[in-house]
């Protein structure tokens, strides 16, 4: 049985203030216990909001890290550091980091190791801009992704991944994925996977969705038997519309 879950992805957004108001209501909500609940804050909170959540089943991570172990790479964090603050999830590759800081998959894939060596979980991410749709390049492009930036782990190793999978062209738009497009997509990753390392270590994989997810479309988007929950963007930002995608299921 894989794992159910739903991460929020506050990108850059909120006060200190308002961060920790939300992490508190998110404490004091009632969801359903089989969930994963995990809220991913900038840098900044991710140490206090870890510290808050420690005794919860709210769990923490943080937006990115460095493809670097220590040293003099100014305004970078490390996965050491990460994990010395309570963390346990990083995402790798979200698309605005594909897109506006020009992260290729050789990098993402330092990144995944240097994640799964400090013994968090790497959320991996993959998906198409809508150019590439259009051209029907996406599966072409999410199996080089995935390709280039997971593949190279081992069974054991990929095991302790989660999925994302963002069609670009459904962030922030307004426009969704339907359903039968999630779960085409979710289907071909989970065949890859089951190409690459076997059924029982693909069907081991939690494989979320990310594109403009909420409360009235979520729960058609997680029916679905390949999809397993969502990286959630601007409905994270509401406790109440998190909570209610985090009853989806």
């Amino acid at each position: 049985m894989r794992k159910k879950i739903v991460a929020g992805n506050w990108k850059m957004n909120k006060s200190k203030t308002e961060a920790v108001a939300l992490a508190q209501d998110l404490l004091s909500a009632d969801f359903d216990k089989t969930v994963d609940l995990l809220i991913i804050p900038p840098f900044l909170y991710a140490s206090e909001l870890a510290e808050a959540c420690a005794d919860s089943r709210v769990q923490v991570g943080v937006q990115n890290c460095s493809e670097h172990t220590s040293g003099a790479y100014t305004g970078e964090v490390s996965v050491s550091m990460i994990r010395s603050v309570g963390v346990s999830h990083v995402l790798v590759g979200h698309s605005e980091r594909r897109e506006y800081f020009g992260e290729q998959n050789a990098v993402l894939a330092q990144k995944v190791d240097q994640v799964l060596a400090a013994g968090l979980t790497p959320i991996y991410c993959c998906g198409e801009q809508l150019s590439e749709r259009e051209k029907n390049n996406h599966f072409s492009l999410v199996k080089s992704q995935l390709e280039e930036g997971l593949f190279h782990l081992s069974a054991e190793a990929i095991q302790q991944c989660v999925i994302a999978y963002e069609p670009v062209w459904a962030i922030g738009t307004g426009v969704t994925a339907t359903a039968d497009q999630a779960q085409e997509m979710h289907a071909f990753i989970r065949q890859l996977l089951t190409d690459q390392y076997g059924e029982s270590v693909a069907q081991a994989i939690p494989v979320l969705y990310g594109g403009s997810c909420k409360p009235d479309n979520a729960q058609e988007l997680f029916a679905n038997s390949d999809v397993d929950g969502g990286l959630i963007g601007g409905a994270s930002l509401v406790a109440s519309d998190f909570v209610a995608i985090a009853n989806s299921f």
